[in-house]
């Protein structure tokens, strides 16, 4: 038996399992790959990609199987060539996030429905889960203040029930500080039909992260992340309304309190974090992992992580429905 959802049905998946679509080296073909061939649905990360590399690498993609995959743009960075690069690419699901408030959503997935692709947009609060709704997704993303990477201020456990309440019947998808089958079974109580993880993934086999980044998620106890502006500074990218979680390390130890400092240090900065993933030094990467990593303690491969999640979700549920009730 497995555990079907209306995402599963929807995605045509066999878990209600997708992985988030991360960019800055956290993903590749490869994972995007794995993730589908475990029964759940990967996404890759493409913003800022010419339309050439958003081809060669959805071209890698269905080199590897047949699966269905999703294709993810940061819409605050995205252009309509970066649009249309991904549309052409014919994915099975149009992935989205962090739009300027003025951005015109309805615009964006209309052209996404008339390519044929099904939207999911990733939000962080019940406003945007709204406006989502209203601008015709398919599927939404409702990403607590646990998760790695830019996110909101809201904790999963409270957005879920939040968001699946603005936006219903469209289904949800809850996301922030997810890694176990116990808080996959939670997250469908509360309303979602399935998860999107992203750090549980970094700590895969077949996740490009160096060896040593993805020893400190095996390292973590979940308190040593912290909301923070230092990578974004470095990079001089600007966001709509979210802080980075990110490991405390030396980078982050260092420009902590001297953010103006950095900015007239950015490019030696970057090119630091750049060095520091090349030669595998997790010190100074840039280690955008959320408190999840409390709960990772292995290093697995997709094709055992996506079903064995799933498992013990549905063993869960199946033990909480059949468990005598107390009268």
């Amino acid at each position: 038996m497995t555990l079907r959802t209306r995402v599963t049905e929807m995605l045509g998946i066999e878990h209600p399992i997708v992985m988030g679509g991360m960019g800055s080296g956290a993903t590749s073909p490869r994972l995007v790959s794995a993730v589908g061939e475990a029964g759940g649905l990967g996404v890759l990360g493409v913003s800022r990609h010419r339309p050439e590399r958003v081809k060669a690498l959805a071209d890698e993609i269905r080199a590897a199987g047949d699966r269905p995959f999703g294709l993810n743009l940061l819409l605050f960075l995205s252009t309509d060539e970066n649009i249309e690069a991904v549309l052409a690419q014919r994915p099975a699901v149009f992935s989205s996030a962090w739009a300027w408030p003025d951005q015109d959503l309805k615009a964006v997935f209309d052209r996404a429905h008339d390519a044929g692709a099904l939207v999911m947009h990733q939000v962080a609060s019940e406003a945007e889960a709204s406006q989502a709704a209203a601008a015709g997704a398919d599927l939404v993303v409702a990403q607590g203040s646990e998760g790695g990477g830019h996110v909101g201020t809201v904790g999963t456990l409270v957005l879920v029930p939040m968001v699946v309440r603005a936006v219903e019947p469209i289904p949800v998808l809850a996301a922030g500080g997810i890694a176990t089958g116990a808080q996959i079974a939670a997250t469908l109580l509360l309303g979602a039909d399935g998860v999107l993880m992203g750090t549980r993934f970094l700590a895969t086999e077949e996740a490009p992260w160096p060896p040593s980044f993805k020893q400190a998620i095996l390292a973590s106890n979940g308190h040593d992340t912290q909301l923070t502006e230092i990578p974004d500074i470095a990079r001089a990218t600007v966001w709509p309304g979210a802080f980075d979680r990110a490991r405390r390390n030396r980078l982050i130890e260092e420009w902590a309190g001297r953010e103006n400092e950095l900015r007239r240090n950015r490019s030696r900065v970057a090119e630091a974090m750049a060095r520091a993933t090349r030669e595998d030094d997790a010190s100074y990467g840039e280690l955008n992992f959320g408190q999840a990593a409390g709960l990772i303690d292995a290093v697995e491969p997709c094709s055992e992580l996506v079903p064995r999640l799933s498992k013990e979700a549905e063993d869960l549920l199946a033990a909480a429905v059949s468990r005598p009730r107390v009268t």
